[in-house]
């Protein structure tokens, strides 16, 4: 297996031991086992790493070095989503399905939105964290009020918490983290609440 999976592993762990935010969501699991990964390039994937939008942290440049050999993710494939959404939207796993270690305790993914990217509603049995690593995006939660989080900044959405996020004149790339619920995947929501 690759380096970047090791070297992205560990500054997942450091972020874990200098976040609270990530630290209090889960603790990093101590379960984790390698798995193959089938990279599985998306237009998205291209545009997080050509994207001159942001300044990434530590743990976010390791995602983009992982980029070329990651299994990125088209969740909304066969919906009625739009093609925009599916060229411009990327998700790609570090821990959990897909991704390049697995856990019982926590799922691991990364998030890019470009510019100008409307993540419609949708919700998931699992709990949820958004860490921004760089960028912003306007963050919406079901019975709450919308947030618009930089870089440091997280949202957590409870188990079926109907939940969406768009982005404006900044991209957005986020650290995201699942417990509890793994085997659904997200669908969209009919309703915004």
């Amino acid at each position: 297996m690759s380096d970047v999976w090791t070297t992205l592993l560990d500054e997942a762990r450091a972020a874990h031991a200098i976040h609270p935010a990530l630290r209090d969501f889960c603790p990093f699991p101590d379960d984790l086992t390698r798995q193959e990964v089938t990279p599985h390039h998306i237009n998205a994937a291209r545009l997080m790493e050509a994207e001159k939008g942001f300044t990434p942290d530590a743990l976010g440049r390791a995602f983009i070095a992982a980029s070329p050999q990651a299994h990125w993710r088209e969740t909304y494939k066969g919906t009625d989503i739009g093609q925009d959404f599916l060229d411009r939207f990327g998700c790609y796993c570090l821990i959990g399905t897909g991704g390049a270690y697995r856990s019982d305790q926590m799922a691991a993914y990364v998030v890019y939105m470009p510019p100008g990217l409307h993540y419609p509603w949708h919700h998931h049995p699992a709990e949820e964290l958004y860490f921004v690593l760089a960028g912003e995006a306007r963050f919406m939660r079901g019975g709450e009020p919308d947030e618009v989080l930089r870089a440091g900044d997280s949202s957590f959405h409870a188990s079926n918490q109907p939940h969406g996020m768009e982005t404006g004149d900044h991209p957005v790339l986020a650290y995201v983290l699942w417990r509890n619920g793994f085997a659904t995947p997200p669908v969209l929501t009919e309703d915004d609440e």
